[in-house]
């Protein structure tokens, strides 16, 4: 009995679809949101005997996420791209590097995981796409939306600075601003949006991972096949923090060296820090952060979906979670940018303070490689 052909658009290696939480497999052929007997997020999972990838493959491929093919879902050939990832890694001191994800299509590092989400629901039969942010989401949605010739609507807190609105119109996207945060733009989509529409929201679907992940492959190969000690990463929903602690568990199935897997430490505002919490509460799952208040907007998200993931992967790579002030970040964006002359965003300045705070109690030594990462340009906000 012959084995069925894989569509031409999957990558062989492409295996399967489960739950994190409870292992439920699902049909990766059909679009897919949350697990069907759980509700928690679904991963992406690979046999790597069927697409090898030894590192000296990578030589001479494309400067985009695209040259790790082997570890993503669809075939290049069949994705929509507007050439993103392969960002710089940037010296800002001794052994303190700074991944700069400002400059992806977009200017953030969400032209990753929305790269994989939208070119996934194109040949999976998506007629439409829609998805709650707080702004840089929204406007890497409308654009690669724009690029998949796919309708989008994002719903949007009414506080959002306005060139986040005006870049989604840019793009043709439908937008609506709601009152609250990104959890009440989420609610206005579910009880008001388009019913056509597929939900490419944080975590509830099982691809924006997959393009997150392929931060941790290019530090290895920016660093020449070695890895920090520490990343320093801010943490709303937590997808590009999951996708990273993926990812060096699949570069040693892949057979790659390893000489460590970095240390991460979750970075989060003191006015919403669900992660933080349930970190230092000893807790297995976050809880949803009541009156979430901070102006670095891409990390008020008070109920993430994925919050018991974030806490797995702290904890399993000997890390820490920790908050910083609204004062301490709005000074630390400046001191950043001032030191490097990259543009740094509200959320990367919150990562370097937190990265201040570290070295000052000691959790960081001299000794350490430090990645920081600047998730977005800062131009949005001004």
């Amino acid at each position: 009995m012959t084995e069925p052909s894989l569509p031409a658009w999957q990558n062989p290696a492409f295996v399967a679809v489960r739950c994190f939480a409870c292992g439920e497999v699902h049909d990766h052929h059909t679009l897919l949101t949350v697990c069907r007997a759980c509700g928690l997020p679904l991963r992406v999972d690979y046999d790597h005997a069927l697409a090898p990838l030894p590192p000296h493959a990578l030589a001479g491929r494309p400067a985009s996420l695209w040259r790790y093919r082997e570890v993503l879902p669809i075939r290049p050939e069949h994705a929509v791209s507007l050439v993103e990832g392969w960002t710089p890694l940037c010296p800002a001191g001794d052994r303190l590097l700074i991944k700069d994800e400002s400059r992806n299509p977009t200017g953030s590092f969400k032209a990753r995981g929305i790269a994989l989400a939208v070119s996934l629901a194109r040949v999976l039969g998506a007629r439409a796409l829609s998805a709650p942010s707080a702004g840089n989401a929204a406007g890497a949605l409308a654009a690669y939306g724009a690029a998949a010739h796919l309708p989008v609507v994002v719903a949007m807190p009414e506080d959002t600075p306005r060139t986040f609105v005006d870049e989604c119109r840019h793009y043709g996207a439908e937008v609506h601003l709601c009152a609250g945060t990104i959890a009440d733009a989420g609610r206005w989509l579910r009880e008001h949006g388009p019913r056509d529409s597929f939900d490419v929201s944080t975590l509830k679907e099982p691809y924006r991972i997959e393009g997150k992940k392929t931060m941790a492959y290019e530090l290895w190969e920016q660093l020449a096949g070695d890895l920090p000690d520490v990343i320093i990463y801010p943490t709303g929903g937590g997808t590009g923090l999951v996708g990273m602690w993926k990812a060096f568990s699949e570069m040693r199935a892949l057979g790659w060296p390893l000489p460590r897997i970095p240390r991460l430490i979750s970075v989060q505002m003191a006015g919403c820090a669900p992660v933080v919490r349930g970190f230092t509460e000893g807790a297995a799952a976050t809880v949803a952060w009541p009156d979430p208040r901070t102006r670095v907007w891409g990390l008020r998200v008070p109920s993430p979906l994925g919050g018991f993931l974030c806490l797995r992967a702290v904890r399993e790579t000997h890390g820490t979670a920790l908050a910083v002030t609204e004062a301490d970040a709005a000074a630390a964006t400046s001191r950043l940018a001032a030191r490097t002359g990259l543009d740094i965003c509200p959320e990367g300045g919150a990562a370097f303070a937190a990265y201040e705070a570290l070295c000052e109690r000691g959790d960081i030594s001299r000794d350490d490689t430090v990645v920081v990462f600047n998730t977005g340009t800062g131009l949005k906000y001004r």
